[in-house]
């Protein structure tokens, strides 16, 4: 690619962008440097300003824009400025000075024309032709919307005229999108050349058909507002889209302005003052004006501008390059692909429009490379345009944070993107709801007396060295709530007379009606349902750590706690922290203490036990969240299982193609820890076996499982 590290930006852009910076008190300047190149642009397309190539042809001077900001921005105040004192010199001039002197000497040219060819008085022609020209009304420097014959009328005023150019400056674009599809439309086939084709209407005596004349009338638009507005998730963002992909895509330049509140609210008031009332603002502002004021000279009337080899093939070669990177996309994205290569057109009309304002006779390398920088910045905004939150995407941030439950009806009136038809507002809770779990957001449904509820929160990722307990020496009161770290919680597990919790309590007093609700881990109690050795085979892939409680190896038995980190931390009432907690129950492969489903529930420490932490994966805590979509999922999957034992139900969950008899020896294996005699995980082995979708023979079981397993037993 070309390289554009040491390019400087035009003198007359980064300046008047630092004005605009100062008065609006917004340093965005990408967002402010595409306005400044419209009005460039503007002014030189209205003096016919042309380029002209030796491979294109001529080519005239305009420049599209799309500028998107948020309300408050300063998109009002800065367009006004702009308007008012900066070109205002330059309209007033090119109105009342220079348009009258082309369009008298325009019309003599033509009169003569048409004299010699008809066969008639030069003044007769003269007549007709200033007629016409009235008839037409008066020339609308800039109009913000209209109708295709009103423009096209316009068109034909300009075209005798001989100058001017046809300017649109649409505000609220969102809000105005859909009404001025007709002139964007009409649009589309301006930008090049100027150039449209006529429509054929009805020859009457009140309604005459004029001449079809020949020529250019180059076309400028700007269009501006707030991305809410246009990306509403309806008709307008749909139409939008629909224009990106018909043309618009590769016609714009693009700025999505945001305001950094951080910089604003570190002046103090004294430079905010300061800065709106900078001489140097009034010193820039009062020597550009006068400048594009003379650039309104009649002398400076169809500047034509030569373009070198050397620029040609620079162009070129930012083409090439363009188109080359372009081929990489998908074909899905056409959109970004249409943008990307065309970017060296709009930069050749940029770059004309630069050479103007400095005065000179030809497109440099300077110029081009200036343009070809704010045309890849652009870019850039057109890349984050093309990626801005979906419909779906603000209903699970919207659901996520209002704080409370929500129904149909309170979201229809909350977001107006949220569609009102049954089967449209399935589908975007359905994306929603999937979008928010890749995305940390959890959004709960539940129904009551018929009607849908929605309930969501964000999910914050586990941080192991914050893991959420509190402790005490006494059963119920003055529970300290403290954040510990994973690898060091052993000091408090095997630490002397302590009573601990997986939560954090109000006022130090552990019970249900003081929880605070959030917790990032699970306690499992086991006494004498399983082996360590067991858990330590089922469990090697999980994160998790053991110790043994005080009652570990009476009778031979193990008894100890189970303590898996969670992957996110997890903020639920009562009644859902032990419906989550009985999900984690029928998903462990043995029984446990269930009445671990408390939130309050306390476990003590052992200062004499072991101690077991073993590295793997954070438990997923999406499945066992009650009335989500993972949750359903879960369920629905394990209810195909659910006549089985924990212990068979966990294996028969795990097996997939190809790993079936590695999984049923596994699970011999594990009888045969627990103390089982190999008669009796035969038994146990062929029943298992008899349950599953697709069992193996028993002659396989004979064969290969029970051979491999009664020969491990005797090692």
């Amino acid at each position: 690619m070309i390289d554009l590290t040491n390019v400087k930006g035009h003198p007359c852009i980064e300046e008047l962008v630092d004005v605009l910076c100062n008065k609006t008190q917004n340093n965005d300047r990408n967002y402010y440097t595409i306005e400044v190149v419209y009005f460039l642009g503007k002014m030189a397309s209205t003096m016919r300003t042309i380029i002209n190539t030796k491979d294109r042809g001529k080519i005239p001077v305009n420049v599209y824009g799309l500028l998107l900001g948020a309300s408050g921005f300063g998109k009002g105040y800065s367009m006004s400025f702009m308007e008012n004192e900066l070109i205002r010199g330059f309209k007033q001039r090119f109105l009342q000075d220079t348009m009258p002197n082309i369009v008298e000497n325009r019309l003599n040219l033509l009169a003569q024309e048409r004299a010699l060819r008809n066969g008639t008085e030069e003044s007769v022609e003269k007549d007709i032709l200033l007629a016409e020209y009235k008839r037409a009304g008066a020339y609308c420097f800039t109009f913000d919307s209209g109708t295709a014959p009103a423009i096209k009328q316009l068109r034909d005023k300009l075209l005798l005229a001989g100058c001017g150019s046809l300017n649109l400056q649409i505000d609220e674009i969102g809000s105005n999108l859909v009404s001025c599809s007709e002139i964007l439309n009409l649009y589309l086939e301006l930008f090049d050349l100027g150039m449209v084709k006529q429509k054929l209407v009805k020859n009457t005596v009140d309604n005459s058909r004029s001449e079809d004349r020949d020529g250019s009338t180059p076309a400028n638009l700007l269009m501006f507002g707030t991305p809410v507005k246009l990306f509403d998730g309806g008709q307008t963002e749909d139409q939008f889209y629909s224009f990106l992909e018909i043309g618009y895509a590769r016609r714009c330049l693009f700025a999505l302005g945001k305001v950094d509140k951080k910089a604003i609210y570190s002046m103090t008031p004294e430079q905010i003052f300061q800065n709106l009332t900078s001489s140097s603002n009034k010193t820039i502002v009062d020597k550009w004006s006068q400048r594009f004021t003379n650039l309104a000279d009649p002398t400076k009337f169809g500047w034509e501008l030569d373009v070198s080899d050397e620029v040609s093939i620079l162009l070129i070669e930012y083409k090439t390059n363009c188109e080359k990177l372009a081929d990489t996309y998908p074909d899905h994205e056409e959109i970004k692909k249409a943008e990307l290569s065309h970017r060296y057109f709009k930069a050749l009309k940029l770059a004309g429009a630069l050479a103007f304002i400095d005065e000179s006779m030809e497109v440099t390398k300077e110029h081009l490379l200036q343009a070809i920088k704010l045309v890849e910045e652009s870019g850039k905004a057109f890349s984050s345009i093309l990626t801005r939150e979906k419909s779906y995407m603000k209903l699970a941030k919207y659901i996520a944070n209002v704080g409370t439950e929500v129904t149909h009806a309170d979201l229809t009136e909350a977001l107006p993107f949220y569609k009102s038809g049954i089967a449209a507002r399935n589908e975007m809770l359905s994306l929603a709801i999937a979008w928010g779990y890749k995305n940390n957001i959890l959004i709960k449904k539940s129904i009551t007396d018929g009607i849908e509820f929605f309930k969501g929160e964000s999910l914050k990722p586990t941080d192991l060295s914050k893991m959420i307990l509190s402790y005490s020496t006494e059963m119920a009161y003055n529970y300290v709530n403290e954040y510990g770290p994973w690898d060091k919680l052993n000091v408090l597990f095997q630490g002397a007379g302590y009573h601990w919790a997986n939560h954090h309590f109000r006022d130090g007093h552990r019970c249900n009606e003081c929880v605070i609700p959030g917790f990032n881990m699970v306690v499992i109690d086991v006494d004498s349902t399983t082996t360590i050795a067991t858990v330590e085979e089922l469990f090697k892939n999980y994160k998790y750590i053991l110790y043994t409680t005080k009652r570990h190896g009476e009778d031979g038995k193990d008894r100890f706690r189970l303590i898996f980190p969670l992957n996110y931390e997890v903020k639920l009432d009562v009644d859902d922290y032990k419906e989550f907690m009985n999900n984690v129950f029928k998903w462990l492969p043995f029984d446990t203490d269930e009445s671990s489903n408390q939130p309050s529930k306390k476990w003590l420490s052992c200062p004499n036990g072991q101690y077991i932490i073993h590295d793997g994966s954070l438990l997923d805590a999406l499945k066992f969240i009650p009335r989500t979509k993972r949750n359903e999922e879960y369920l629905k999957e394990n209810s195909k299982i659910a006549n089985l034992g924990n212990l068979e139900r966990w294996f028969a969950s795990r097996m997939e193609p190809g790993n079936r008899n590695n999984m049923l020896f596994k699970y011999a294996m594990i009888l045969v820890d627990n103390g089982l005699s190999l008669r009796e995980v035969e038994v146990k082995l062929k029943k298992f076996n008899k349950q599953l979708n697709d069992p193996v023979t028993d002659e396989e079981l004979d064969k290969s499982i029970l051979v491999s397993v009664a020969k491990k037993v005797k090692q």
